[in-house]
């Protein structure tokens, strides 16, 4: 039948067909037109994709929206694709992946069920959202190398806050050299080939820097001054709010706990026992991976027990050990009772005379390295490094380690008993508490 307005006027009337039927162009090769039970009408192309055993079937559009002439022209269109090897289908594909916008793949690849962690996220969307402002919104095919060079060059040197951040600049890129190479996974062109066959970022290979290995930390002989420091900050304690803060850097400093671990804390996630070396606190998704049961000193038992359970505007209890008014609920900055501490004279193992949480989880491996002569292996477990080893991976119980509670608590006494010995010398005792 050739398709004309008359025609497809006869046959497109709910009821004349019981399912549906389709009539090909006597005039136009390729060119059909289906027609569904209910009257529906849309025109359609169909050709075998030269070089291949394929059949492709194109639908152009609904009759009314689609004229029969400009039906005609588009189906001729197809059928050049068709001739040319080119299937229009996946040539379709490849437009819209060329279209994928850099904030559309960063969505997609945090869509992931179980793949990353909040805080994670929350890097990535920093990321995306304040240093690759400028491109988040326009395809991520379309970012070139000269315009990595360049974002990085700025980053390393004026930052986001006019401050230089080379470290940043090069996190920033390992996040844009994975987004692309997930959009290459998820999306492809026509013929199959990457959508980005130059990930932009791996120019910039031979431009990053080598950082040294951060290895600050609080000079042991000052680990006694500063534990009587947050001793005398709690007691100043202003407010709740400054009292979790201080607590919960005297947590981190006895449990090398990464901040957001020890402050995200809550009630459910820690056991309290008449038997000390049943008391434990669990990390049910760190940053490894690795859900682990850690054992609590008596030192820490006593700072969980010293903390109040926090009434919300609502009437419930805040879940959290270390709560605040911030929109997460718990403590995130410890600025505050950090700086404090800045106040204790060479506090600092690199002269800087200041420290961070996570000099503090470094003081607790040193401490219990240096002055406990506790293995290696063993600290890797108590701050959630999996050994790598393939003994260890696949023999250690690397989850619940309420069997390393001795070298948890002797790290802990170690601290307190230097904390005795710097009272003693601030007050001009002569008789200081020996170890047994």
């Amino acid at each position: 039948m050739k398709l004309t307005k008359t025609n497809i006027d006869r046959v497109a009337k709910p009821g004349l067909v019981k399912s549906d039927v389709l009539y090909w162009d006597t005039e136009t090769k390729g060119f059909g037109l289906r027609v569904t039970p209910t009257g529906l009408a849309k025109f359609i192309a169909q050709g075998r994709v030269r070089g291949t055993e394929i059949d492709a079937r194109m639908t152009i559009g609904s009759y009314g929206a689609w004229t029969v002439d400009d039906a005609r022209r588009k189906a001729d269109e197809y059928r050049h694709q068709f001739e040319d090897g080119i299937d229009p289908r996946e040539a379709r594909k490849q437009d819209e992946a060329e279209k994928v916008t850099l904030r559309q793949v960063a969505d997609l690849y945090m869509e992931r069920d179980g793949k990353m962690r909040e805080s994670t996220k929350a890097e990535m969307n920093r990321h995306v959202d304040k240093v690759f402002a400028d491109w988040k919104d326009k395809p991520i095919a379309s970012i070139r190398e000269q315009d990595v060079r360049k974002r990085h060059k700025e980053m390393c040197a004026k930052g986001l806050d006019g401050r230089p951040a080379p470290g940043q600049a090069q996190i920033s890129l390992v996040t844009l050299r994975t987004l692309v190479n997930f959009a290459n996974r998820r999306f492809k062109r026509a013929d199959g080939s990457l959508l980005i066959p130059n990930n932009p970022v791996h120019a910039m290979k031979d431009d990053w820097k080598e950082f040294e290995p951060r290895t600050r930390h609080v000079e042991l002989n000052k680990v006694g001054e500063v534990w009587n420091k947050l001793g005398e900050l709690r007691v100043a304690a202003r407010d709740a709010a400054a009292l979790a803060g201080v607590d919960l850097v005297r947590f981190l400093m006895l449990t090398g706990a990464r901040k957001s671990e020890g402050g995200s804390l809550r009630w459910e996630q820690v056991h309290i026992d008449d038997d000390p070396a049943q008391c434990w606190w669990h990390l049910p998704s760190p940053k490894n991976g690795n859900p682990v049961w850690l054992p609590l000193s008596s030192q820490a038992v006593a700072i969980i027990k010293q903390r109040p359970k926090v009434k919300l505007p609502d009437g419930t209890e805040s879940p959290f050990v270390f709560p605040s008014k911030s929109r997460c609920g718990y403590i995130t900055d410890t600025r505050a009772p950090l700086e404090q501490l800045s106040k204790v004279k060479d506090i600092a193992s690199d002269g800087s005379g200041a420290v961070s949480p996570h000099d503090l989880r470094r003081t607790f491996v040193t401490t219990g390295f240096s002055a406990c002569g506790i293995d290696l292996f063993k600290l890797e477990l108590l701050t959630n490094h999996v050994p790598q080893g393939i003994t260890a991976r696949h023999y250690l119980q690397t989850s619940r380690l309420q069997y390393l509670h001795p070298e948890v608590q002797s790290i802990c006494d170690w601290i307190e008993e230097q904390a005795r010995i710097a009272h003693a010398k601030a007050t001009g005792a002569n008789v200081v508490p020996l170890r047994a």
